[in-house]
């Protein structure tokens, strides 16, 4: 994988957070009590940790590949 659609994947979740600001400045609707505003950001943040996981770990076999070859 090229080394810019990686740096795409991990961009990927600020860039939506940054850009849709109008979508999750609200309070309804709620979820267990909890405001949309907050659990939209908490979301968000288990999105952009599997993201960066996924990087991660292709990252992690291309290194080996690279040792092994």
């Amino acid at each position: 994988m090229s080394p810019v659609v990686k740096y795409i994947l991990l961009a990927l979740p600020y860039f939506f957070m940054v850009a849709g600001v109008t979508i999750y400045a609200r309070v309804n609707p709620e979820l267990g009590g909890i405001p949309f505003f907050y659990w939209y950001q908490l979301v968000w943040i288990f999105i952009a940790a599997a993201l960066t996981s996924v990087v991660y770990f292709i990252e992690n076999s291309e290194r080996k590949r690279k040792v092994t070859s």
